[in-house]
């Protein structure tokens, strides 16, 4: 082999072995996948769509209420749920009449179909900590039946940014 072919496949090598080690910085550090496994977050997300979660969204700001993030279970850390935050740090949540109150004031949902179905709370939400519940409130297991009832920022893993369906279908 001649020296200029040499030179092409070593440049070769590098580009493969650079994006190799790049998608795996990205994937580990940057963005991760969640397949959806249950019906908590319907009609938003819904049971077998997957969702690229971004990790870095609150490295230089606080989480808003609205936002759906990935973090373990406070109950068992060895299962990650995804969820929408619904209670920020210092308000005082609770669940009455079909309808969610934040510090006594009814919370507008447009994603939420059905109501309330049981009352809740209240409960104060302590500093650094966050409310979780799903969108489908008649069948999420959240935050309202938790024994552990708030997740810490520092255990928000990511903000879900991106859905896609399953497209399994294509490969019948």
């Amino acid at each position: 082999m001649n020296k200029k072919m040499m030179k092409e496949i070593i440049s070769w090598i590098l580009v493969f072995v650079t994006a190799i080690a790049l998608a795996f910085f990205i994937n580990r550090f940057v963005i991760f996948r969640v397949k959806i496994p249950t019906g908590s977050m319907e009609n938003t997300i819904m049971v077998g769509d997957k969702v690229i979660t971004y990790h870095l969204a609150y490295l230089f700001s606080d989480p808003d209420r609205g936002d759906i993030v990935v973090f373990p279970f406070p109950d068992d850390v060895s299962v990650d749920y995804i969820k929408r935050i619904i209670g920020l740090p210092g308000e005082t949540i609770e669940g009455k009449d079909g309808l969610v109150y934040i510090d006594g004031e009814p919370l507008e949902e447009d994603y939420v179909l059905d109501p309330l179905d049981s009352d809740f709370g209240p409960y104060v939400i302590p500093e650094d900590s966050y409310f979780m519940m799903g969108d489908n409130r008649t069948d999420s297991a959240d935050a309202r039946y938790w024994e552990n009832k708030f997740v810490h920022k520092k255990d928000i893993k990511g903000q879900a940014i991106l859905k896609y369906p399953d497209m399994k279908w294509l490969t019948n």
